[in-house]
């Protein structure tokens, strides 16, 4: 699995990290200031990559959090396959299926021989853009 650990107080929003083993989008981050007896908190509102749900943990600011490495590849639409596109990465001329992107936006701009840019985020594809 493709992790690696990064401080939430570090975190951006923008920037990727893993709540309960699903990677989420950060939205925003709050930090609070340190009390009498307590570390500061930090106040993380993210969105899942993946089912969209929003997702809100509050933990210390100084605590590690798993931050996903994101592979960007750009690849061809070279066929249609009931659910799924296959596709060509355009660098290794592997190809391999992935389903069709849920945002209709994407999907409608998707054809043959168009060239897409593909994310891989643990272990899972996903078409993110047309090119």
């Amino acid at each position: 699995m493709s992790i690696k650990k990064s401080e939430a107080k570090g975190l951006k929003p923008g920037s990727y990290f893993l709540i309960d083993g699903e990677p989420c989008r950060v939205l925003s981050v709050e930090k609070s200031k340190p009390g009498k007896h307590g570390a500061a908190k930090a106040n993380i509102t993210a969105v899942g990559f993946f089912d969209n749900r929003k997702r809100n943990v509050i933990m210390p600011a100084d605590r590690m959090v798993d931050v996903p490495l994101i592979d960007k590849r750009s690849a061809t639409v070279i066929a249609e396959v009931g659910e799924n596109y296959s596709l060509m990465d355009t660098e290794t001329y592997e190809t391999y299926e992935i389903p069709k992107p849920a945002d209709e936006e994407i999907a409608s701009k998707i054809e043959l021989n168009v060239e897409v840019e593909v994310w891989d985020v643990m272990g899972r594809r996903v078409i993110t853009r047309v090119k």
